[in-house]
């Protein structure tokens, strides 16, 4: 962990070094340095500050802090990146003999404006695209019998991330959205919570969200922000709101399917206690009953099927959240966002109701899950 957060800091403290001299130089020209040094340190600390405010003394500060902060890691990423694209044109016009020192001049003057414009127009536009989540529809077909059912609605909600950031409004436009499905089941992907777990208790965040009666429940797990915040804070909290969190659990609902609850996989990095193999847990179910899992990072899908899962529901991944961090994230899973079926096994990966960092989406959309279930005899089939 130390590494990691050697890394980290390493990673943004060399970005907003490099930010910040491309418009040092500008405002030295007018002797503005200093007020655009001070300007700059203070944004640029804001995060930082926030965190570190938000685990002793939560409060409207500390709220204030991670929302501005996080919309100063949106600025930070696309200026990072504007700059770099500018620098390598720059580069091979100089080499070229295109660009003379008096273009130069003027090159970085006007850089400077359109860099900075170009952000907080994808800043304004991710905001806007964060706050407008959607419905993602799936309909799957499994060979199976559960109480007579042919039909099961679920609704899965994953990375609310709520905290600083994600409050009360959102919880009830949460609940507003599931409301309209009239969902069997409903279920929670993990990262409920942001990490820690002081907003939350402030605002009592979760008594904002009254889920609609459901004939199954509501469920849900772990994911890694759980264990951020102190598990042992988190879990009773999420319990005492109406959530049954399983933990390496496996249930039957009263309409007949068997629902298995995985821990987080960082689970062991903070607790130093393995989880439960995915085998041990399905070994404790009934094989003629629709089996579905609940696993918060979508890491080895082929081990789901291997093991006669009928329906793998995760999360974790935001679909990237911003470009370009969602190219890094195809890389890193093999279904990243979406609906894939190996064998005889659904796997659904959602981008997440809430976000982490910047209130600020691009390329992906916040979303609720709603898998429209079909149950019959015979050979499985997927639409």
């Amino acid at each position: 962990m130390l590494i990691f957060f050697l890394i980290v800091f390493s990673v943004y403290f060399g970005a907003n070094t490099y930010i910040f001299y491309k418009g040092y130089n500008l405002f030295s020209k007018g002797n503005y340095t200093l007020v655009y040094t001070i300007s700059f340190i203070f944004m640029a600390s804001l995060f930082i500050a926030g965190k570190m405010l938000e685990r002793n003394h939560s409060g409207i500060l500390s709220d204030a802090l991670n929302i501005f902060g996080g919309f100063w890691l949106a600025y930070m990423l696309y200026t990072f990146l504007f700059y770099i694209v500018t620098d390598a044109g720059f580069a091979a016009a100089r080499l070229a003999g295109v660009i003379d020192k008096e273009t130069a001049g003027r090159f970085t003057y006007y850089r400077f404006i359109v860099v900075n414009a170009l952000t907080v127009i994808i800043i304004v536009v991710g905001f806007i695209n964060a706050l407008s989540p959607v419905v993602s529809r799936y309909e799957v077909t499994i060979p199976k019998q559960a109480g007579g059912k042919s039909e099961f609605t679920i609704a899965a909600v994953s990375d609310i991330h709520l905290g600083s950031t994600i409050r009360k409004r959102s919880m009830r436009k949460l609940q507003g959205i599931i409301k309209s499905e009239h969902p069997d089941m409903v279920l929670f992907l993990g990262d409920i919570v942001d990490g820690e777990i002081g907003p939350v208790l402030r605002g009592d965040l979760l008594a904002s969200f009254s889920c609609p009666p459901c004939m199954d429940g509501v469920y849900g797990i772990t994911g890694n922000h759980e264990y951020i915040g102190g598990i042992d804070k988190t879990v009773p909290y999420i319990r005492s709101r109406g959530i049954n969190l399983l933990e390496d659990e496996v249930v039957v609902t009263p309409s007949g399917f068997t629902l298995i609850g995985r821990k987080d996989r960082d689970s062991f990095r903070y607790s130093g206690i393995p989880r439960s193999s995915l085998g041990d847990l399905v070994s404790r179910a009934d094989p003629n009953t629709p089996i579905i899992l609940m696993d918060h990072q979508p890491f080895n899908p082929g081990e789901s099927a291997a093991n006669g899962i009928d329906i793998q529901l995760s999360g974790h991944t935001h679909n990237g959240q911003i470009w370009p961090v969602s190219l890094l994230v195809k890389r890193l899973y093999e279904i990243p966002y979406g609906y894939r079926k190996i064998d005889n096994t659904h796997i659904i990966v959602s981008s997440g109701f809430g976000l982490w960092g910047p209130r600020v989406r691009i390329g992906s959309r916040p979303e609720v899950v709603i898998v429209n279930v079909r149950l019959e005899s015979g050979n499985q089939t997927s639409e």
